[in-house]
C-alpha cells in the first residue's frame, strides 16, 4: 500500500515523443530574416512576368486590323467593308507589314482564320498547362520547370518573326503558348518558398506589379514600331526575354522545401547553406531540424510519377473540394480578367490609350491586393471583389457607348478583376502543401486561362450587342465568384509540406468540439 501512495498519479500515462520539426520551421530557423540580397533575388525571378505579360497581349497589336481608306475620288462608293470593293479602289492607312491581318490580306479570310492564332496560343497554354504543371513537383523541381519554360517561350518567339504565313505563325503561338504556361506559376511558387514567412506577400504582388510593367511595355513598343514591321514586336520581348532565362540559371536557388519534400538532403542543406550566407548569417554546422524533416518526409508517400501530384489530390475529397471550388471563381475572373483587354475597341476610343488605362489598373491592384493580404480574409476578399468586378461590367450595358461614365465602369472592372486574380493566386498557395502546390497553383491558372478561351467570341459577339461581352462577363465574374465562399479561411496559417499534414489541420478545423471534448476529458483524468 506504501508502494501505491508514493506512485506518480500518471504513472500509467506515457509521455507523447516530441513532434518532428515541419519544413516551415526548420526553413525559417535556418534561413533567418530574409535579407536584401535573397529578397532582390526573389524580385528579380519575378520578374519573369513581365515576360509572361508581353506573350499573353502581344496579339492584341499584332494581330489587330488596320484602318484603310478608299483611294477613288467619290467616297461614296466606300461599302462598309474593303471585301465589297474592287481591288486597287482602297488601300491601309499605314504600310502592309504593321499587322499580320494586312500582310497576309485576312481581313476577308473570316473571323475564324483571323483568330486562329490567338486561338492557338490560348489552346497551347491549356495543352502546356494540362502536361507540365506537375513536372514542377514531381521531376524537374521549380527552378528547372521555370527555365526550361521560358526558353521555350522565348526561342519560339523568335522564331515566330520569321513566320512565312499565318499556318505557321499560329503553330509557332501554340508552341509559344505551352512553354508560356508554366512561367508565372513557378516564379509564383519559387519566389514565396525562397523568402521567410515575412516576405511572401510581397514578392507575390511584387510578380503581379511585374505583370504590369510588362504589359505596359506593349503600348509603348507598339507605338515605337507602328510604322514598322508586326516582326519587330515579337524580336524585342523574345530576345531579352532567352537573356534574362540565362541570368537566372546562374542567380537563383531551388527551393529547399520541394528539395525536402523529394527526399534531396544534402541538396536542401547546401541550398539553405547558400542562403543563410546570402542573408549575412553564420554557416550553419549542425542541419539536425533539416535531417529530422527528410526522415519523416521520407516515406510521406508524395513522391512517385508525373501524374502522382493529381492522384493524389484526387482521392482526398477536401482536396478536390478546393481545387473545385477555386477552379470555378477562378474562370469567372479569367473570363473578365482576359476579356476586358479585348473588349477596349468596343468603347469607341484610342486603342494605344485604353490598353494603356487598363494596363495602369494593375498597378493599384498590385497595392490592394497586398494590402488585402495583410489584413483581410482571402475568402471574403474573392467574394467582395468578384461581386464589384460584376457590378461594374453589367453597368457597361446600361451606359451610352462612347461616355466616360462607360469607360470608367470599364477601368474598374478590370480593376477589381485584376486584384481578384492576384488574391486567388496568392491564396491557392496556401491552401495546398508543398507536395502539390505547384500542380494546384497551375491548374488554377489553366481554370483562368479557359476563361480567357472563351472571352474572345463573346467580344465578337458584344460588336453587334453589349450584353454579350460586359453582360456576359458581369454575370459570370459575379455568380462564379461566389464558390470562393465554399473555400477554408487561410490568413495567418502557416504552410503545410504534405497531404497528411494539411489533411490533419482540415480535420482539427472540421471538429474543434471534438478536439476541446478530449482536452476536457485529458483534463479530468489529471
Amino acid at each position: 500500500m506504501a508502494d501505491e501512495a508514493t506512485a506518480p498519479l500518471l504513472v500509467s500515462y506515457k509521455a507523447k515523443p516530441a513532434k518532428a520539426p515541419s519544413i516551415d520551421d526548420a526553413i525559417e530557423t535556418y534561413m533567418g530574416a530574409t535579407g536584401a540580397g535573397q529578397l532582390l533575388k526573389a524580385i528579380l525571378l519575378a520578374f519573369s512576368w513581365a515576360f509572361d505579360a508581353q506573350q499573353v497581349f502581344i496579339s492584341v497589336f499584332t494581330d489587330a486590323e488596320p484602318n484603310w481608306h478608299c483611294t477613288g475620288g467619290d467616297d461614296s462608293s466606300c461599302a462598309a467593308s474593303p471585301c465589297a470593293l474592287p481591288p486597287g479602289t482602297w488601300a491601309w492607312d499605314r504600310p502592309v507589314e504593321t499587322s499580320v491581318v494586312s500582310e497576309w490580306a485576312l481581313k476577308c479570310a473570316g473571323p475564324a482564320l483571323v483568330s486562329l492564332p490567338a486561338s492557338s496560343f490560348f489552346a497551347g497554354c491549356l495543352a502546356g498547362g494540362f502536361l507540365l504543371t506537375t513536372l514542377a513537383d514531381s521531376l524537374l523541381g521549380r527552378k528547372k520547370m521555370l527555365l526550361v519554360s521560358l526558353v521555350a517561350m522565348s526561342v519560339a518567339g523568335v522564331l515566330t518573326a520569321f513566320s512565312p504565313n499565318v499556318w505557321a505563325y499560329a503553330a509557332l503561338r501554340f508552341v509559344c503558348g505551352f512553354g508560356r504556361s508554366m512561367v508565372g506559376t513557378c516564379a509564383l511558387v519559387l519566389s514565396t518558398e525562397l523568402v521567410g514567412k515575412r516576405w511572401r506577400d510581397t514578392v507575390s504582388v511584387a510578380g503581379f506589379a511585374c505583370f504590369t510593367v510588362g504589359f505596359l511595355s506593349l503600348p509603348a513598343l507598339a507605338y515605337t514600331f507602328r510604322e514598322a514591321s508586326w516582326r519587330n514586336m515579337y524580336l524585342w520581348t523574345s530576345l531579352p526575354s532567352l537573356c534574362y532565362a540565362i541570368v537566372l540559371y546562374f542567380l537563383v536557388q531551388e527551393s529547399p522545401r520541394w528539395l525536402l519534400v523529394r527526399g534531396r538532403e544534402q541538396d536542401a542543406i547546401d541550398t539553405v547553406r547558400q542562403i543563410a550566407s546570402l542573408n549575412g548569417g553564420g554557416i550553419t554546422s549542425s542541419f539536425s531540424m533539416l535531417h529530422a524533416c527528410a526522415m519523416q518526409h521520407e516515406n510521406a508517400g508524395d513522391g512517385g510519377g508525373v501524374f502522382a501530384t493529381l492522384h493524389s489530390m484526387w482521392e482526398r475529397r477536401w482536396a478536390l473540394r478546393r481545387l473545385a471550388a477555386i477552379m470555378t471563381a477562378s474562370f469567372g475572373v479569367g473570363m473578365v480578367y482576359y476579356g476586358m483587354p479585348l473588349n477596349v475597341g468596343n468603347l469607341g476610343s484610342n486603342l494605344y490609350l485604353s490598353v494603356t488605362y487598363n494596363a495602369l489598373a494593375e498597378f493599384p491592384s498590385s497595392i490592394l491586393s497586398w494590402l488585402l493580404m495583410g489584413r483581410i480574409n482571402r475568402r471574403s476578399s474573392v467574394v467582395a471583389l468578384t461581386t464589384v468586378a460584376g457590378l461594374c461590367s453589367l453597368a457597361c450595358v446600361v451606359i451610352p457607348e462612347g461616355s466616360g461614365a462607360r469607360m470608367a465602369a470599364e477601368v474598374f472592372s478590370f480593376f477589381a478583376t485584376c486584384t481578384a486574380f492576384n488574391v486567388i493566386l496568392m491564396y491557392s498557395i496556401e491552401l495546398f502543401p508543398t507536395s502539390v502546390r505547384n500542380s494546384a497553383v497551375g491548374l488554377v491558372r489553366q481554370a483562368l486561362v479557359l476563361g480567357g478561351v472563351a472571352a474572345p467570341m463573346l467580344v465578337a459577339l458584344g460588336r453587334e450587342r453589349s450584353f454579350w461581352s460586359f453582360g456576359v462577363f458581369g454575370l459570370s465574374v459575379g455568380c462564379l465568384g461566389l464558390f470562393a465562399a465554399c473555400l477554408p479561411e487561410t490568413r495567418g496559417r502557416s504552410m503545410s509540406d504534405t497531404m497528411d499534414e494539411e489533411e490533419h489541420k482540415e480535420g482539427a478545423a472540421v471538429s474543434p468540439i471534438t478536439a476541446a471534448s478530449d482536452m476536457d476529458n485529458h483534463a479530468d483524468l489529471v
